[in-house]
């Protein structure tokens, strides 16, 4: 019932605007004088009053409405069933009951429980219809407060101003406090692991086994939490997809701009922008179908043995993915040149290869360079790609040639399970992650430095 709740606040809005401009070209028939703001201007500020406070009044009931029936309903159960209660047993309680609601019932629910569940589903049904219904009215009082505020003195594009700039700054607000989340929780957890695992250990560590015993009697490895061979893993993948990336990338973006014909660089460039948009699962198939069989026939015919997953057909596939990066931010830098430094060098005798090499090139390095870093920070989140086409098992190698993993793919491993939340396998997770976030990090921040040196040198 919620989409279709959204679906006719909507539709409100729609209409809500129809009647505000409708409004305002009476008032410009009626009167002389002439209106302050444009028809459109009142139709948008009647849709605004409208729809934003029904779509408010519906995010905050679905935010209070369970937790609310959740303790009505505890309050509605017998008190010999919750007397003495700890926390855990009344989350079990309003489990049994919220399965038995949905009909989801295993054994046999005590009368109690069944008792409780019908009556959550008639509470259910009359906050769903209660919440229609006050959103009914709150439309109506707004479309009717709005109308109401409508003149040919009216500001409305002022008002309409108002209401965006501040929804800019709530969009803004929420995106600064959901990063702060994330990172919080990446602290909070990282915190809770290295109280279980030294972080020495952790940051020098040889080997990587994260597989611990659960319980007391099973068999199982004592666990080792050293992040080297994933990092090595992850920054040879990288590595490998640069070398594969940044020659091509940059090479095409110096074609498309000084020596490609107009013709095909209208062909070329959206092709090569393609690559962008092709699912990472498409290139993991491509890489473990048709270039790992392929480079083992070739490596074993010169007599090179080769696993059968390896950070060369990972990289290779992933270089190939991050040509797009590379191209288009090049081009763009290139294109940025001004064109009197091209005809300069050309007058002074240099020829074209010297004149990309020498002018073009230093004057669009901060563009080059940031794109660069920008497929880096790519290849090393990577994950799909590296687990079909790479492999799961953290091995301290620098061979192209062996089987490799990396952090985000260990990442996707430790949470994937019935491991505790709090064990060291689990936690070992926010590590990684906190770890790659400081990668990352640290690359968008040489990258920054870079464009501000370079950009302040040549402009």
């Amino acid at each position: 019932m919620t989409g279709y709740l959204f679906l006719a606040i909507l539709l409100l809005s729609v209409t809500a605007y129809v009647v505000g401009r409708r409004e305002a070209y009476v008032f410009g028939g009626r009167s002389a004088q002439k209106l302050h703001s444009r028809p459109i201007y009142h139709g948008f500020f009647v849709a605004i009053w409208v729809g934003i406070p029904a779509i408010i009044l519906v995010l905050v009931w679905l935010l209070f409405q369970n937790a609310i029936i959740d303790r009505l309903l505890l309050a509605s159960l017998p008190s010999s069933l919750t007397d003495g209660a700890s926390p855990a047993q009344l989350r079990l309680f309003l489990s049994e009951i919220k399965n038995a609601a949905g009909g989801r019932t295993f054994g046999n629910p005590s009368p109690e429980i069944l008792a409780a569940a019908e009556t959550l589903v008639r509470w259910r049904e009359i906050a769903r219809w209660a919440m229609v219904v006050a959103v009914a009215c709150l439309t109506i009082v707004g479309l009717l407060v709005a109308r109401s505020r409508l003149s040919p003195t009216f500001r409305a594009r002022h008002g309409v101003e108002h209401v965006l700039t501040w929804l800019m700054v709530f969009c803004s607000v929420v995106a600064i406090l959901t990063t702060t989340g994330i990172v919080a929780s990446l602290l909070f957890e990282a915190w809770q692991f290295f109280g279980m695992v030294p972080i020495a250990e952790f940051l020098f560590g040889l080997r990587w086994e994260p597989q611990i015993s659960i319980r007391a009697d099973q068999i199982a490895g004592a666990g080792a939490f050293g992040v080297v061979p994933v990092l090595t893993g992850t920054f040879l993948i990288a590595l490998m997809a640069m070398m594969v990336a940044v020659p091509i990338g940059l090479l095409s973006a110096i074609y498309l701009v000084e020596y490609a014909d107009k013709r095909v660089r209208t062909v070329v460039k959206p092709v090569l922008e393609m690559l962008a948009g092709i699912p990472t699962v498409v290139y993991g198939f491509f890489a473990v179908l048709t270039v790992a069989p392929a480079l083992r026939r070739f490596m074993a015919s010169i007599g090179v043995d080769m696993a059968p997953n390896s950070a060369l057909v990972a990289g290779g596939v992933m270089g190939i993915m991050l040509i797009p990066f590379i191209s288009s931010l090049a081009d763009d830098a290139l294109t940025a040149v001004p064109r009197t430094m091209r005809d300069g060098s050309l007058a002074m005798g240099a020829t074209p290869a010297e004149t990309i090499s020498r002018v073009l090139i230093p004057a669009a390095l901060p563009g080059i360079m940031g794109g660069v870093l920008l497929a880096l920070s790519r290849a090393v989140g990577e994950t799909m790609i590296v687990v079909m086409a790479a492999g799961l098992i953290a091995t301290l190698t620098f061979n192209p040639l062996d089987s490799v993993t990396t952090v985000t793919v260990q990442i996707v491993t430790l949470l994937i399970g019935d491991t505790e939340f709090d064990s060291p396998k689990t936690l070992a997770a926010f590590a990684l992650g906190l770890l790659l976030f400081l990668i990352t990090l640290s690359l968008n921040v040489i990258a920054l430095r870079i464009v501000q040196k370079y950009r302040e040198r040549y402009e």
